[in-house]
């Protein structure tokens, strides 16, 4: 039996108009308007729905309600959990995790439970942090546990994207005439 590990709210719920929005879900919102902006549905966790349509007001139809995927209930649930999917038709094109505070091993561990669940699926994976943590992240996604994946080692095929890299290409001019390969511009590999 695999389990499937979900971020958990914190203990106390203050009530939602007088909490400011957390950093990592304003990055979400961004990240799901350059999905929309270059033609792709958007797929946010359920959870972060609230928070992450505070500063991102889709049209119908962009985000998903329900991911149209056809795995088994185990990668579903993981993929589900996944900050930011960016969808064509019935396929993941891009996925991201958002790390501002939280620990960057958890996204990894998506990313590489994802892969290890479907080795064959062709996704560019991300992970996007403020560029202080760019250090950790590599460090994180060197870990010996993640080279050992079917597909190849994590650090080959999932990317650092800073929150500043993020900004420009929202300020690029025509972003809805560009197709998703424009974020190798902005993407930093592990060494």
């Amino acid at each position: 039996m695999v389990t499937v590990p979900s971020d958990t709210p914190g203990e106390v719920e203050f009530e939602e108009s007088i909490v400011p929005i957390r950093e990592s879900h304003s990055v979400q919102a961004r990240l799901g308007a350059i999905g929309e902006t270059m033609g792709f549905k958007v797929w946010i966790p359920k959870n972060d729905r609230p928070s992450v349509l505070k500063e991102w007001s889709p049209p119908p139809g962009v985000l998903l309600e329900f991911l149209p995927l056809n795995y088994d209930e185990t990668t579903l649930q993981t993929v589900e959990q996944i900050d930011v999917l960016w969808l064509k038709g019935r396929s993941i094109v891009r996925a991201f995790e958002v790390e501002h505070t939280t620990a960057i091993y958890s996204g990894l561990l998506r990313m590489a439970d994802l892969l290890a669940l479907q080795p064959n699926m062709n996704i560019k994976l991300h992970i996007v942090a403020p560029e202080i943590r760019k250090e950790k992240v590599f460090t994180e996604i060197r870990r010996p546990v993640f080279s050992l994946l079917e597909r190849g080692p994590l650090s080959e095929c999932c990317t650092f994207i800073s929150y500043s890299s993020l900004e420009e290409l929202l300020k690029l001019p025509h972003l809805s005439y560009t197709s998703d390969k424009i974020l190798e511009e902005y993407e930093e590999e592990a060494e």
